[in-house]
């Protein structure tokens, strides 16, 4: 009987702080840029306590944590900031759900980052959790890189409005670049499917099966994350937090409707690939029958002569055809306009 495996928080009490997923690094890193309209500095620390004796307090500042499997540092994090364990506990566990939430000093927001690796040819998950407390935003990964290179270009060459505006919009603009990939994830997505199709047209095979089926998992898997994700816009853009100021909710609605968009075109493209593997068996299934076709002609055709080749195969001592100085080759003249005359009325009812 195969043991079940239980999960690491089974029989622990609410905000005890255990890393649920894999060890994708040896160090944690935490990056630190901070930004105004007119300064500008990044660097990397050791401790999140270097953050009390850094300047520009006054200025906004984007901590981003690589790597969630130290839980001390994460537990410092948490109590330098003021951040609830039960919270601290839902950035540990990659699992989570993308979900936003209101508390007292600080918004949270989870939420699954996708990339797609055009080497390996498979698309990557990765949690990413936003705690924004003031002109401080914390960004937690699983593991170094991500899609946000573009946002600190931005902020080092103060491109738009993103050096003059507050916290708010930063987490705004991170929130924007995870769903502009998906996106871009369902552009190569829907590129692979026309490819399968013409595949599937030409030759169905096990290879195109199952490129199906890895297209339906990953559809799958950004389903669960876009769907969630819709519900915590709509809360975001809802709230009556003085951490989200009036000028970001156009933003957010903005980006309410992108994940619209996004839903449905996942929501088609399960729909495609459920119409390509209904394609693929149509397609198998009538191969399958011009081959059966091919071979009941075959033993249609040859069931006459069988049929003449085995009266006249048995050891009858008295048949007067065997004594006929014409028998053999008049059998062969029987058995061939037999099979000529088969072969006409088959091509006329076009089953040739």
């Amino acid at each position: 009987m195969k043991k079940r495996r239980e999960s690491k928080t089974f029989g622990l009490p609410p905000g005890a702080l255990v890393y649920v997923g894999g060890h994708k690094t040896e160090k944690v890193n935490i990056n630190l840029l901070q930004y105004s309209n007119e300064n500008f500095d990044a660097k990397t620390i050791k401790e999140i306590s270097e953050y009390s004796e850094l300047p520009g307090k006054n200025m906004i500042s984007w901590f981003n944590i690589d790597g969630l499997h130290n839980i001390d540092i994460i537990e410092k994090t948490g109590k330098t900031f003021g951040i609830n364990p039960l919270v601290l506990e839902d950035i540990l566990n990659t699992s989570q759900r993308p979900k936003y939430e209101e508390h007292d000093n600080f918004l949270y927001f989870v939420m699954k980052m996708l990339d797609y690796d055009l080497e390996k040819g498979e698309m990557t998950s990765e949690q990413v959790s936003l705690i924004l407390e003031g002109n401080v935003l914390l960004s937690f990964q699983e593991y170094p890189g991500d899609i946000f290179e573009p946002v600190r270009n931005r902020i080092r060459s103060s491109l738009g409005r993103i050096r003059r505006s507050k916290g708010d919009y930063l987490m705004y603009t991170l929130l924007d670049t995870v769903v502009d990939r998906y996106f871009s994830i369902l552009e190569i997505t829907g590129e692979r499917i026309e490819k399968i199709e013409d595949k599937l047209l030409d030759d169905p095979s096990r290879e195109v099966v199952q490129e199906i089926y890895s297209i339906k998992r990953e559809l799958l898997e950004m389903r669960h994350a876009v769907w969630p994700l819709r519900e915590a816009l709509n809360s975001a853009k809802r709230t009556d937090s003085s951490y989200i100021s009036a000028e970001i909710k156009p933003f957010l609605n903005d980006l309410y409707d992108h994940i619209i968009q996004v839903i449905d075109t996942v929501e088609t493209y399960r729909e495609m690939v459920a119409g390509m593997m209904d394609l693929y068996l149509s397609s198998v299934s009538n191969k399958m029958n011009e081959v059966m076709k091919v071979l009941t002609i075959i033993a249609t055709l040859f069931i006459p002569l069988t049929f003449i080749a085995g009266v006249y195969g048995m050891n009858f001592r008295y048949m007067p055809e065997l004594d006929w100085k014409w028998s053999y080759p008049g059998i062969w003249i029987i058995m061939i306009v037999i099979f000529v005359i088969l072969l006409s009325w088959f091509r006329r009812k076009k089953w040739l």
